[in-house]
């Protein structure tokens, strides 16, 4: 399905290109000069010539394959956004999808270099793998019908509610309930698609996934407006990439593409001006972002120009929420918590300094 304003930069195409070009080095500057540690994950994505990036099985807004195989969405963007940071190119990048079930597995068995994909930080799993930063904050919430008189989440006492398992949801689910002395019916499903068509079909009351989850499902029904959103939230979904542990510098480089996004939106830099903002920006952090002055890429294994060919091949943090979760698309979901730090109300975005 393709949907106007659920898109991705127009540049990038989902074809592998030709074998990246290698390291361009950068003279150091001695007060912060350090050595590049060598990664295994970034020597495999530039010897392989594309990265390998685990991605939804399809989530309208974030992650899915329009009716011609292409791939959009708020985390396929990062998933591009990544390639370009290696590898100079936002097309070098062959998407994966996963299960919420075989996500973590197909991460540590080596089958993709990173996840892009709605996944939450927990502790369980950070003490598996890395979580190396946030780039969405979400929430547990409920979807009911309209018309079922639904007003709050103790009203669905008793309930059948639908919920995809091998989430965090299912746990928040069983706990929230748990602490309430309320009863309710799980029906569970090991995709997000089947509990979606099974709410829609009439088989629980409720269906219960992260807000954006929610939001992306209502969309997709044949009649959205029959369906609402109930206010309460019962958790807190800090969603982000996962990596391997135990490459520290593959880390650092996802890190700081989402780093680069997000101070790209605070400097005002934007896959239109951001090339022209290299060549005459005087702000001291914007020439360290942007590798005019200093070498911080090369410290993590990238290129002088890496940040650059980020923001100008796929944007800033707000261009992509933007184009795939904003306003002008089906999902329209503002920013709230995903709001700039120094935004009016302040958000949760805050990215370290360039230093």
């Amino acid at each position: 399905m393709l949907l106007a304003g659920c898109g991705d930069p127009g540049s990038a195409v989902d074809e592998p290109p030709p074998q990246a070009a290698a390291l361009e080095g950068a003279p150091q500057d001695n007060a912060i000069a350090g050595p590049v540690r060598g990664g295994a994950t970034l020597a495999a994505v530039r010897r392989r010539g594309y990265l390998l990036c685990g991605v939804n099985q399809g989530l309208l807004g974030f992650a899915y394959a329009d009716n011609r195989g292409r791939w959009r969405g708020f985390d396929a963007d990062f998933c591009r956004a990544t390639a370009a940071a290696v590898l100079g190119d936002a097309a070098a990048v062959r998407f994966v999808p996963t299960s919420s079930i075989d996500r973590l597995s197909m991460l540590q068995s080596g089958q993709v270099d990173v996840l892009w994909r709605n996944t939450s930080a927990t502790f369980t799993r950070d003490a598996a793998l890395e979580f190396p930063a946030v780039n969405y904050y979400d929430g547990q919430g409920f979807m009911v019908r309209r018309n079922a008189g639904v007003k709050r989440l103790a009203d669905l006492d008793g309930a059948r509610i639908c919920i995809q398992t091998g989430s965090t949801n299912e746990l928040n689910l069983t706990d929230w309930f748990r602490n309430a002395g309320l009863r309710y019916e799980p029906v569970v499903f090991d995709t997000e698609d089947k509990a979606r068509v099974a709410y829609a079909r009439e088989q629980c009351d409720a269906y219960t996934a992260d807000i954006s989850n929610l939001a992306s499902s209502r969309v997709a029904m044949d009649d959205p407006g029959d369906h609402v959103i109930l206010p309460e939230v019962i958790s807190k979904e800090p969603l982000g990439p996962v990596v391997r542990q135990g490459d520290d510098q593959w880390g650092d480089i996802v890190r700081w593409t989402l780093n680069a996004m997000i101070l790209g939106e605070e400097f005002g830099l934007t896959s239109v001006n951001v090339e022209a903002q290299r060549d005459t920006s005087r702000n001291p952090e914007v020439r360290r972002l942007l590798g005019v002055e200093g070498a911080y890429g090369p410290m993590i294994g990238l290129r002088q120009d890496w940040a650059v060919q980020v923001i100008r091949q796929v944007g800033n943090y707000a261009e992509v929420f933007d184009r795939n979760l904003g306003s002008s698309t089906p999902l329209k979901l503002p920013r709230g918590l995903n709001a700039l730090w120094s935004a009016e109300p302040g958000g949760l975005l805050y990215a370290t300094p360039v230093r």
